[in-house]
């Protein structure tokens, strides 16, 4: 495995775990990748959701990336979105020279991190022309919507203010298209952080649009669980099968495998 970082504007970083890929291996020389950008309510990036699931998605025969992108009083005028849009389109630049397939490439997201993540599928960035979007979406537990059942200090944060109307403009629920890619997502029922609303919103809204959508919601599990096992401090056996889901789904939907 290679591992290369790449800096992004405004202070963000790009680490991307390349898989070897060789002529004796002809069925896998190219292959997707998954870019994980992890949570934290736009104040941190957590260790505990780049990292090891980057991991997970390598085993499964995938290249993959971790965004760190901007946070606190640096997320203004959309600059973790700018960082995004500039880190896919870095992956496709590269795609030849690094072996990834360019138009199968899924962004993999957790709270904040999946808000981040659905952002770069449905939202414009005022003044680009045009942006990199990504081919799939992979959503934990997302933050989704500025209404009533908000993670309010990451919409705080975003907006840069108290202001409801100022909040909404980066609500994702009702910015849904059929234009969406198709999209993963899982939540806990128990989550207090983020709740399940969130996620109920944008699978109603998703059907709605007939975008292509699996959605997984476990009984057990507190807000942040990551890939469920004890690296991160939140073993469950039972929800961490959500990663083996998240491959087979994604592996249906590039039509991708290396069994």
């Amino acid at each position: 495995m290679q591992l290369k970082q790449l800096e992004l504007a405004g202070g963000g970083t790009l680490t991307v775990y390349l898989r070897d890929c060789c002529e004796r291996m002809p069925n896998v020389l190219d292959r997707p990748l998954v870019l994980v950008v992890p949570g934290g309510g736009y104040t941190h990036v957590s260790a505990r959701e780049g990292d090891p699931v980057a991991l997970q998605f390598a085993a499964a025969g995938y290249h993959t990336a971790v965004l760190d992108y901007a946070i606190c009083e640096k997320v203004k005028d959309y600059m973790p979105l700018r960082q995004l849009a500039e880190a896919i389109g870095l992956v496709r630049q590269h795609a030849a020279q690094w072996h990834i397939l360019p138009e199968k490439i899924a962004v993999c997201g957790f709270s904040a991190g999946g808000h981040l993540s659905l952002s770069g599928a449905v939202l414009d960035i005022p003044g680009e022309a045009a942006q990199p979007r990504p081919n799939a979406v992979i959503l934990g537990y997302p933050v989704v919507t500025a209404g009533q059942y908000a993670h309010r200090g990451s919409f705080v944060q975003l907006a840069g203010s108290a202001d409801p109307a100022a909040q909404q403009v980066f609500g994702l629920e009702d910015k849904i298209t059929p234009q969406t890619p198709p999209v993963f997502v899982w939540t806990t029922m128990e989550d207090a952080t983020v709740p399940v609303e969130n996620t109920l919103m944008l699978v109603n809204a998703l059907h709605r649009a007939g975008v292509p959508c699996e959605a997984h919601l476990f009984e057990k599990g507190v807000h942040g669980t990551s890939i469920s096992t004890a690296e991160v401090d939140q073993p469950s056996r039972h929800r961490h099968h959500w990663v083996e889901l998240a491959v087979e789904w994604l592996g249906d939907t590039f039509a991708f495998s290396v069994c």
